[in-house]
C-alpha cells in the first residue's frame, strides 16, 4: 500500500502519513535496529485516530477524560513516537533521533512514564489489548460512579498478528464480549507476516469469525482500503454501545520497499541504506535528508494541540458545572485522579487476639478485606473463578457484569493471563485493582506481574494456597518454585504474612503503595495468631522482625530462627525445644524479604545481629535466596522437591518441615560456629 493507495486522499493527508513513514525508517536505520515495516503500513490508521478520530490534547497528556491510545504491537514503536513529535506531545526529532538509545524517551518498545502519551508499556505480544480491556472496563465503571459529564471515552488499540496469537489476547478479548465493552475499539494489523516469515507457516484460523463468537462487531478494511474508510469503520464502532469492536485491515509490510515490501526481513531488522534511498525515491522524498519533516505537514499535525486545548477546554467547564451541584462526588473524583488514598483510611487496623486460635491468612485477609473495602471505595476485584477458596469477594458490594458496571466485584472466569493484565489497565484508571488465584497460577501471570513493576503501577495480586500446605489437591496444585521467581522480580513487593495482625498489615501496606505492584501470599491451613503487641506497625515496611526471644540483654542471641507465613509457628515451636537445651533462641519474621534487603545495615543489624553466625531458616517452598539471610554456616531448609497428595499436617511431617528438624538443625550450626569461635 504505497501512496497510490490513497486514492481519496488530499495530497496533505498523503504528505503527512508519508511523513510518519520516513521518520519510522529514518529512525529504525538511524539505531541500526528495530522494527520499521509495520509503522510504515500502520501509519494510515495512526495518523486518521490522531487527526480526525480521537479525542486528545497534546497540551493535557494526562486528562481524565482523553481517549486511550495503546500500541499494542509495541514493535511498532516508531508509529507511537512519530504520532506524538508530529502531533506536539513535547518529543522532539533529537528524541527521535536517539530511537533505541541509553536514556532516550524513545525505547525499542512503548514505556509508560518516559515521554507523555503513552499509556501503558507494551512489546510483550498481548499484554497491550489484554490491558485495554482493563482500560475500556474501567472506564465504564468510572462513567457508571460518575457518569458522563466526566468520563465518557473510547480506547482505542492497535494489534498485530502476533497479539491474536497469543493466548492471553483469547482471554481478555473473550471476557471484553461477555461484558458487552463497547468502548473497545481495535484495528487488527493484518499483514500476514511475521518474523519467520508469512503468518501463513503457522496460523490459518479466521480471526473475524472468532471475534464474532466472542460478541464483538467485526468489520473489514480489504487491501488498498482508504483514510476516508478508516475513519468511516472507527465512527461505526463508536455507534455500537453493547460490543467491543474489531476493524481487520489487511496491510501490506513496508508500503513501497522495492525489495522489502511483503517480506519478513522488513519486520525486525532496518530496511538498510540503500534500500531506505530506494523507498524514499519512490515516495518522492528527499533522499539524503534524514528526519525530515515538510513544514506544512507539522503544522497540519500540530493543528491537534489547539483542538485537543478546547476539547480539554470543554470538559474542564463540564466538571466546574458539576463540582457545583455534586461538591462530593468531585471531590471523590479529584482524590482518584491525584491517587490519594481518603483522609484517615487506615485508622482503626483491624486487630486480632491470640485467643482467636488458628485461623488461615486467606480468611484472615478477607477479613481485612471487607474493611479496607468499606474506606477505600475504589477497591475492586475478583479472582480467576476461585473466590470462594481464595476469599476474595467484597461481601457488600454488587458484581460488575454487561451493562451494569457500578459493581465491585469482577469475575474473571478462569483467565489467569487475561486477569493481570486488566488488573493492570484497571489501576491505570487509578482504581486500586486486585486480583487473586492460587500462587501455584501466578506463572500464568508473570508477564503482567513484571509489566506492572516496570510501570509501577500498584496492582495488588493475592496468591492464597501458597505452600504443600493445601494439601491434598497434591503437587500439581502445590507451590515449590513461585515464591523464589516472584522475589527475584525486580519492583513487585512480596508478601508472605505470619497471622491475622500481619494480614492486616500486609494489606494497609499494598493499598497505601502508589508506586509499586504488591503480592499477598496467604496460606489455606491454619496458623496461630500471634498478639498484636508482638506485631511491630511498621513489620512490612521493615520487612523483618523479632517476634520472640529467650536471652536477656545484653547477652546477644546464640540461635536466630528465619521464617515466613505459616511456617513462623514451626520455628516457635522449635525454639521451645532448643530452650529447653539451653540455647538462646530469636525468632525472626521476614515477611518481605524484599523491604527488609532494602532497610539500613543498623535495622538489619539489629535483627539479625552479624555476630550471630548460627541461623535457621524455614519456608515450604524453595529455598532461593535463603543463604543471604542464614550465611555460610547457617542451614537453609525448605522443599527441594514437587510435593505430594496427602493432608497437611502428613506433608509437614514427610518432608521435614516440623519443630524436631529445625531444633535439630539449629543445634547443628549452633554447634558450627560454637567451633568456629573455639568454643565446646
Amino acid at each position: 500500500m504505497t501512496t497510490s493507495t490513497l486514492p481519496t486522499a488530499t495530497e496533505l493527508d498523503r504528505l503527512c502519513v508519508d511523513t510518519i513513514r520516513m521518520l519510522s525508517i529514518d529512525a529504525v536505520q538511524q539505531a541500526n535496529s528495530g522494527h520499521p515495516g509495520t509503522p510504515m503500513a500502520l501509519a494510515p490508521i495512526g495518523y486518521l485516530l490522531f487527526t480526525r478520530v480521537m479525542r486528545h490534547s497534546p497540551g493535557h497528556p494526562d486528562w481524565p477524560d482523553r481517549d486511550r491510545f495503546v500500541l499494542s504491537a509495541g514493535h511498532a514503536s516508531m508509529l507511537l513516537y512519530s504520532l506524538l513529535y508530529l502531533t506536539g506531545y513535547g518529543l522532539t526529532l533529537e528524541d527521535l533521533r536517539s530511537f533505541r538509545q541509553l536514556g532516550s524517551r524513545t525505547p525499542g518498545h512503548p514505556e509508560r512514564g518516559l515521554a507523555p502519551g503513552v499509556e501503558t508499556t507494551t512489546g510483550p505480544l498481548g499484554q497491550g489489548i489484554a490491558t485495554c480491556v482493563g482500560l475500556a472496563l474501567g472506564e465504564r465503571m468510572l462513567n457508571a460512579r460518575f457518569g458522563d459529564e466526566l468520563i465518557d471515552h473510547y480506547t482505542f488499540c492497535i494489534a498485530s498478528d502476533g497479539d491474536m496469537q497469543e493466548g492471553i489476547s483469547s482471554e481478555a478479548s473473550s471476557l471484553a464480549g461477555h461484558l458487552a465493552l463497547g468502548r473497545l475499539i481495535v484495528f487488527y494489523d493484518d499483514n500476514h507476516i511475521s518474523i519467520e516469515g508469512p503468518t501463513s507457516l503457522a496460523f490459518s484460523e479466521d480471526v473475524g469469525a472468532r471475534y464474532e463468537a466472542y460478541g464483538w462487531q467485526v468489520q473489514h478494511l480489504s487491501d488498498g482500503f482508504t483514510l476516508d474508510q478508516v475513519e468511516r469503520a472507527a465512527h461505526t464502532a463508536m455507534q455500537v454501545e453493547d460490543r467491543p469492536s474489531l476493524i481487520i485491515c489487511r496491510t501490506h509490510i513496508a508500503p513501497g520497499a522495492p525489495h522489502k515490501q511483503d517480506t519478513a526481513e522488513a519486520h525486525g531488522a532496518p530496511l538498510g541504506e540503500e534500500e531506505v534511498r530506494l523507498t524514499k525515491r519512490v515516495y518522492g522524498w528527499p533522499e539524503d535528508e534524514p528526519f525530515y519533516v515538510p513544514a506544512e505537514a507539522l503544522e497540519h499535525f500540530r493543528s491537534c494541540v489547539e483542538r485537543g486545548s478546547e476539547l480539554h477546554g470543554e470538559w474542564a467547564e463540564r466538571f466546574d458545572a458539576y463540582r457545583r451541584g455534586h461538591p462530593d462526588r468531585a471531590g471523590e473524583f479529584d482524590r482518584l485522579v491525584e491517587r490519594e488514598l481518603p483522609a484517615g483510611w487506615d485508622a482503626g487496623l483491624p486487630r486480632f487476639q491470640a485467643s482467636e486460635g488458628m485461623t488461615a491468612t486467606r480468611k484472615s485477609s478477607h477479613t481485612v478485606l471487607q474493611w479496607v473495602a468499606a474506606r477505600v471505595p475504589e477497591l475492586v476485584g475478583g479472582s480467576a473463578d476461585l473466590a470462594p477458596s481464595t476469599l476474595t469477594r467484597i461481601d457488600d458490594a454488587d458484581d460488575v457484569a454487561a451493562g451494569a458496571y457500578r459493581g465491585r466485584n469482577l469475575h474473571f472466569g478462569v483467565r489467569e493471563h487475561a486477569m493481570g493484565a486488566i488488573v493492570n489497565g484497571l489501576a491505570l484508571h487509578n482504581l486500586r485493582a486486585y486480583g487473586s488465584t492460587f500462587l501455584v497460577f501466578s506463572d500464568y501471570m508473570r508477564a503482567s506481574m513484571r509489566l506492572a513493576a516496570l510501570m509501577g503501577l500498584p496492582s495488588i495480586f493475592v496468591f492464597t494456597h501458597d505452600s504443600i500446605g493445601l494439601g491434598e489437591d497434591g503437587p500439581t496444585h502445590q507451590p515449590i518454585e513461585q515464591l523464589a521467581g516472584l522475589r527475584a522480580m525486580p519492583g513487585l513487593a512480596v508478601i508472605r504474612p505470619a497471622g491475622a495482625n500481619e494480614v492486616a498489615l500486609a494489606w494497609r501496606y499494598a493499598i497505601a503503595s502508589t508506586e509499586h505492584p504488591s503480592a499477598l501470599i496467604l496460606s489455606r491451613q491454619g496458623v496461630p495468631t500471634w498478639n498484636p503487641a508482638a506485631v511491630p506497625s511498621d513489620a512490612i515496611e521493615r520487612g523483618a522482625y523479632v517476634l520472640r526471644d529467650s536471652y536477656r540483654e545484653p547477652h546477644p542471641p546464640e540461635l536466630i530462627l528465619i521464617a515466613t507465613g505459616s511456617e513462623v509457628h514451626v520455628c516457635v515451636g522449635a525454639a521451645e525445644l532448643l530452650e529447653a537445651d539451653g540455647i538462646a533462641t530469636r525468632v525472626v519474621s521476614m515477611p518481605c524479604m524484599a523491604n527488609f534487603a532494602a532497610q539500613g545495615g543498623s535495622y538489619r543489624d539489629r535483627v539479625l545481629p552479624p555476630g550471630v553466625k548460627a541461623r535457621v531458616s524455614l519456608e515450604a517452598a524453595s529455598t532461593g535466596d535463603w543463604h543471604r539471610w542464614v550465611g555460610d554456616l547457617g542451614k537453609a531448609i525448605g522443599m527441594r522437591s514437587y510435593g505430594a497428595s496427602a493432608p497437611a499436617g502428613a506433608l509437614y511431617r514427610h518432608f521435614g518441615l516440623t519443630p524436631e528438624r529445625v531444633a535439630e538443625a539449629g543445634r547443628q550450626t549452633v554447634r558450627r560456629a560454637r567451633s568456629e569461635k573455639g568454643v565446646r
